[in-house]
């Protein structure tokens, strides 16, 4: 998995897999649009308005923690 964030248009995306065909994207609200195969398989989910659906902090950062080994990073994400 995989996620990307651009601050010029607060969007985020997450890779859930690499897209190897043609897509089909759904929009699940005006917040949230989902790419899918035709076989069902989802390849990744686009997030309109991402600060606010990633949960940023007060200072506007969003904290992504790997449990197993205890390490995080943070993300700047637009205010």
């Amino acid at each position: 998995m995989k996620l990307t964030y651009d601050p010029r248009y607060n969007v985020a995306y997450i890779y859930l897999q690499e897209k190897t065909a043609q897509v089909e994207t759904i929009q699940v609200s005006d917040r949230m649009n989902v790419d899918i195969a035709p076989d069902g398989t989802i390849y990744g989910i686009e997030l309109l308005n991402a600060n606010q659906q990633l949960g940023a902090d007060s200072q506007g950062k969003l904290i992504v923690v790997n449990e197993a080994l205890g390490e995080y990073s943070e993300i700047k994400l637009a205010l």
